[in-house]
């Protein structure tokens, strides 16, 4: 690995709405009921911003203002900056932070981290467009890289956000696409055209002020990337116990022109606990990279970089994903309530809109999130082992419940205004 070899540091950050135990008793009880438990989701964002966000913004702030190759790239969703309001201040400011040393770039993603891609072109460029008003209202930048939700990428999505105005997007470097090829280098998707309706949907909700010419793919490299976040602690791996130093012989060893090292922000003190070290970890890094003439580079400097350098197409004509063994949908969509659930919610979605009312658009939109249909995962072994970490129900049967009983409630609320037009209108008609 040369000295113009770059590290690219990305982190989602996010935390769902939870729902809390709606009993089937309490369906159409109350008109303006919420479905999700503000106890148990305030608690759950303090515990994780102690353990995770506070200290670890305050880490990437030290590294940035002391390393000056050092740059970092999140993806803050939008119901994550939700709760920074109503949980979290604190946070909030330290993300603005970070914002104003101007070596951390955001990127945009769907406002409620969901699958709307799946299911409805419209509603997903919708939630895009309100993201990126979000980030540039809070941040003062213009996201030009796009991360969909969990990685979720095809080729079509990345025609559909080259059209949204995005010069770049992130996916995972799973092997099947990758064809024994290093995810260390600059890709492109295949070209084709959209359908025409597409294309003017597109068009309708476009969030940034004109469509990118062409678009460029930034893939995650896994092995590397998970060595940090789900092997760190590890005792029983052959790499345990992980220094800076010895990650940093990998990397050189690894070659390419780009290492895209893509995690979970609460890798660091929520995943990975303070005492494994993780801190310490991450603090060694930019001295290492420092000596070694190895730069760090946002996703857009990337992409930047790659302009006069020969690209490979990456061919993705099925879906892609981050998750489990698997890295396909079936996280989400892999069993018949998962397909129920995720069906029913976008059956409601025209009656939602048509309502004209805020607070139910609101709180369709939050059962939108992804984290929903995770949790109704039903598979077994070490990909079940995650689901269950993860969860905050005891198992996925009671996910389903909790998100039926809601969206069966939900389904009331939407359809009472128009029973009570019916009711009107008859009434009319037997006095005339």
């Amino acid at each position: 690995m040369n000295t113009n070899t770059n590290i690219c540091f990305y982190f989602q950050v996010h935390q769902p709405y939870r729902l809390r135990d709606l009993r089937i008793t309490d369906i159409g009880a109350e008109q303006d009921q919420t479905y999700f438990d503000e106890e148990k989701n305030r608690a759950v964002f303090r515990k994780v911003a102690e353990k995770c966000y506070l200290p670890a913004n305050a880490l990437m702030l030290e590294l940035v203002n002391q390393y000056p190759h050092f740059r970092i790239a999140y993806s803050l969703s939008g119901v994550f900056l939700d709760q920074c309001e109503e949980y979290g201040p604190d946070v909030m400011e330290s993300f603005r932070a970070l914002a104003r040393t101007g070596k951390v770039e955001f990127m945009a993603e769907t406002y409620y981290h969901s699958l709307s891609y799946l299911k409805s072109l419209p509603e997903f460029c919708a939630q895009v467009s309100k993201h990126v008003a979000r980030i540039q209202e809070l941040f003062s930048q213009t996201p030009s890289i796009f991360r969909n939700t969990e990685l979720i990428y095809s080729n079509e999505i990345a025609q559909v956000v080259r059209l949204m105005g995005f010069k770049g997007i992130l996916a995972e470097g799973a092997d099947r696409v990758l064809n024994g090829r290093s995810p260390n280098e600059p890709f492109v998707p295949p070209e084709f055209r959209l359908p025409k309706n597409k294309e003017m949907t597109i068009a309708k909700f476009r969030p940034l002020e004109k469509k990118s010419d062409d678009i460029h793919v930034l893939l995650k490299n896994y092995r590397l990337s998970d060595d940090v976040a789900f092997r760190f602690s590890d005792k029983s791996w052959v790499g345990f116990p992980l220094h800076a130093d010895t990650f940093t012989d990998w990397l050189m060893q690894t070659g390419g022109n780009n290492i895209n090292l893509f995690m979970d922000y609460e890798t660091f003190g929520e995943h990975q606990w303070a005492d494994t070290g993780i801190f310490d970890f991450v603090r060694a890094l930019p001295a290492i990279w420092q000596e070694r003439g190895i730069h760090c580079a946002t996703p857009s400097q990337v992409i930047d970089n790659w302009q006069s350098i020969h690209e490979n197409v990456i061919d993705a004509h099925t879906f892609v994903s981050w998750a489990d063994m698997e890295r396909d949908l079936s996280a989400w969509q892999g069993n018949k309530i998962q397909d129920a659930a995720l069906a029913s919610l976008f059956a409601l979605e025209s009656a939602v809109k048509a309502s004209k009312n805020p607070d139910l658009l609101e709180t369709w939109r939050k059962l939108s999130t992804s984290d929903h249909f995770y949790y109704m995962c039903t598979k077994y072994w070490a990909d079940g082992d995650v689901h269950k970490y993860f969860s905050p129900y005891d198992s996925p049967y009671e996910a389903y419940r909790r998100f039926s009983h809601a969206l069966c409630d939900l389904k009331l609320r939407v359809e009472q205004p128009k029973k009570k037009q019916t009711k009107s209108k008859l009434k009319q008609k037997s006095h005339s």
